[in-house]
This record gives C-alpha cells, structure tokens and sequence, in this order.
C-alpha cells in the first residue's frame, strides 16, 4: 500500500480525479452548461477565423466517412 500513496499520478488519472470532483461539487447538468457555452464561442471564433466555407468543407468531409 505504501508505493500507491508514494507514486506520482499520471495525466489522464488526474483528469478523471479532477472530473468526478467536479461531477460531485456541481452535478451532471454543469458539463452540459459549459460545453454549450464554449462550443458558442469557439463557434463564433472558427467563423470569424476560417469563415462559412470552412463549415462547407469540413462538413462534407465528415459526410463521407
């Protein structure tokens, strides 16, 4: 038991650690809410970036597969 409470967590076992606290301090309806906030804005930035024919393009790209 002493080498799991000395070793180092990797990335991917503290992202899940850090997600089920976060799950637990605000609930599952709070992931919902930031990703609708950030695809908005993301969105926004993409279209102002790359502009609609970016959308056209990657959009039969993605139809094809």
């Amino acid at each position: 038991m002493a080498d799991q409470t000395n070793r180092k967590m990797s990335r991917a076992e503290a992202g899940r650690k850090g997600g089920q606290t976060t799950k637990q301090r605000y609930g599952e309806d709070h992931f919902g809410k930031i990703g609708r906030i950030g695809g908005k804005r993301g969105g926004e930035t993409t279209k102002q970036r790359y502009g609609s024919e970016f959308y056209q393009k990657i959009g039969r790209i993605g139809g094809s597969k």
